[in-house]
């Protein structure tokens, strides 16, 4: 399965508790910190959530 890097490109302070809950499920939390997962449609479904805040490129 293919995969895709996800870079944290916003802050979390003054967001929905449900965002802040996803982006620390992505193992993000920290502005430039990227991480890589397989592109299985609940993580896409993840990133759509959060999608204002980070950048994804597939890998």
């Amino acid at each position: 399965m293919a995969t895709i890097k996800i870079t944290q490109t916003k802050s979390t302070i003054r967001r929905a508790g449900d965002q802040k809950r996803t982006i620390e499920a992505l193992g993000l939390g920290r502005i430039g910190r990227t991480v890589e997962h397989e592109a299985t449609p609940q993580i896409r479904g993840m990133v759509s959530k959060v999608q204002h805040l980070v950048s994804v490129e597939e890998a």
